[in-house]
């Protein structure tokens, strides 16, 4: 690889986070990471286990909070369950009142 003008380099990382725009979080727990250089282009190979996580922010909580009449630990848990759709989550607890 070193002929090619390839380098390798391992990161010692304990989790990796990646953001998406679409609201969710992909973390790889017990990463293996190796940065890699080929021709002066830098890039990343990450392996581990993979998990998707929805991100929602205070202000969606309030918001579902507020509609649906709950607090805020009762809107946070249902948007979870709801994988942060404000809608479903706001409809489903005013259809247990």
């Amino acid at each position: 690889m070193k002929k090619l003008g390839v380098k390798q380099e391992s990161i010692d990382a304990t989790e990796v986070i990646i953001k998406t725009v679409a609201g969710k979080d992909l973390v790889i727990k017990h990463p293996q990471v190796m940065k890699v250089n080929m021709m002066g282009q830098e890039s990343l190979q990450i392996t581990g286990d993979i998990e998707e996580v929805s991100v929602m922010n205070d202000a969606d909580v309030k918001t579902v909070a507020d509609a649906a009449g709950v607090s805020l630990e009762v809107a946070r848990e249902k948007l979870e369950s709801c994988n942060g759709d404000l809608a479903k989550a706001i409809l489903e607890l005013q259809s247990k009142e």
